[in-house]
């Protein structure tokens, strides 16, 4: 009698597990690591004060009072959780205030909040996409995108990032896959903090008759003069079909929203199974995002966008500087430049990404690191990030170390032969799954 086989096996077996204790050993896992506080600039982390470059919390409103007092008054209103879905018991006035206000936010007819951006990704594309229909999609988008494309169950059709020409190749393939196509990029994408070409993706798109989405998730409440994104900073909000952003980066929350045409909105409101299936966002959540949208769309709102810009153009000339390897700015139709609050360092080795991580970590600096899969091989960098609420003091003393651990790494050893410790799913070179 044939017997099954034993579906941990692959679990144990699993080749990362041996890289992955080898880390942990030695104290060179980058991941996991456990804030004992708020996430501010500088934070309490395993017992050890360090700066903190690796945090999405681009405006730093977070910590903004106002934020935890809207969070603190929608939990005393309605209580911890829903225990349901918006499609039956979950939906408060709270999440329909929120939707018109992100629908006026962002210039659209109307907005669907999601429980998290991760579920705004899938609902959307699970949901407008069936078999026969093709989606497109650059290799950097996140991989909420390639998941979704998954239970879609559409032909998918990858561009390596930002190539217009690989993009346009795909749009003239996809007019003989006989269904609709949709075409989805990332505004800022979420490891290198650069920026998709959207005025060059809209034309390519309404040539070969695709509809266009674009994920936000890191460009709204920083691009833009109203902080609606990257869309908004290319002057091309109106010819955008559909557009995702999230909470848990300059929102100060959890949560996720698509913004778009009423039909559409509509259509996903009764058909998307990941709004209709999960959880509705608890009070909080709400609250706070409510009360950080305020703040953006106040005066005060281009004040801490233009700070947090200003940090980052700050951060990225010292380390060019001190001879690390960072990006070149983005470049804007009108000649001006643009960096993004996610500044690159490129390291390219693997280990050695590792390595200067721990470097970094030990002398008081977080950053985040992207290795292989995560990156293509070759192609390790430490993420670093700012915030509004960075001073000068914060950076000049993060420089400082960098500058003081740079001839260190190359005198450390890895512990093993094989590969450093990775936590994402493969990709290839043509493959949509970037983890931030």
């Amino acid at each position: 009698m044939p017997t099954a086989i034993d579906l941990f096996e692959k679990a144990r077996r699993h080749e990362r597990l041996a890289q992955l204790r080898a880390a942990r050993e030695h104290d060179l896992m980058p991941y996991f690591r456990v804030l004992e506080g708020p996430a501010g600039p500088v934070v309490e982390m395993e017992g050890r004060e360090q700066i903190m470059l690796g945090s999405n919390n681009y405006l730093g409103l977070t910590g903004d009072p106002r934020v935890k007092e809207a969070a603190q008054a929608a939990l005393e209103r309605f209580g911890t959780g829903l225990t349901g879905s918006r499609f039956l018991n979950g939906t408060l006035s709270l999440h329909l205030e929120l939707e018109s206000e992100l629908a006026d936010w962002m210039g659209e007819e109307q907005a669907l909040v999601f429980t998290t951006g991760y579920l705004a990704n899938t609902g959307a594309i699970s949901t407008l996409l069936e078999p026969g229909d093709t989606v497109i999609c650059d290799s950097g988008d996140h991989a909420s995108i390639l998941d979704a494309v998954s239970m879609s169950r559409a032909r998918i059709r990858p561009f390596r990032h930002n190539r217009l020409d690989r993009l346009e190749t795909m749009l003239r393939r996809a007019e003989s896959d006989g269904g609709g196509v949709l075409v989805v990029v990332d505004g800022v994408f979420s490891m290198e903090g650069d920026l998709a070409p959207i005025p060059d993706i809209v034309t390519l798109c309404r040539e070969h008759g695709a509809r266009l989405m674009i994920d936000e998730a890191h460009g709204v409440g920083v691009l833009g003069a109203r902080g609606a994104g990257a869309s908004e900073a290319f002057d091309r909000e109106d010819e955008v079909d559909l557009r995702m952003g999230t909470f848990s980066k300059s929102l100060a929350s959890c949560g996720g929203f698509l913004a778009g045409p009423a039909d559409v909105i509509d259509f996903l409101r009764v058909q998307s199974r990941s709004f209709m299936f999960t959880a509705a966002a608890v009070p909080a959540a709400i609250g706070a995002a409510r009360r950080a949208l305020a703040i953006i769309r106040s005066e005060e709102g281009p004040q801490l966008m233009a700070k947090v810009l200003d940090n980052a153009r700050y951060l990225h000339g010292g380390l060019a500087d001190l001879g690390y390897r960072v990006k070149e700015p983005n470049r804007m139709p009108d000649g001006s430049e643009v960096i993004t609050p996610i500044v690159p360092v490129l390291v390219g080795d693997d280990w050695q990404a590792v390595l200067l991580w721990k470097a970094l970590y030990d002398a008081g600096v977080y950053v985040n690191v992207a290795i292989y899969p995560a990156v293509q091989r070759g192609g390790a960098l430490l993420r670093t990030s700012v915030m509004a609420t960075h001073e000068r003091e914060h950076l000049d003393r993060a420089l400082d170390i960098f500058e003081r651990v740079e001839d260190r790494v190359g005198e450390m050893t890895p512990p093993v032969a094989d590969e450093p410790p990775s936590a994402t799913p493969e990709a290839g070179a043509d493959e949509v799954g970037s983890p931030s």
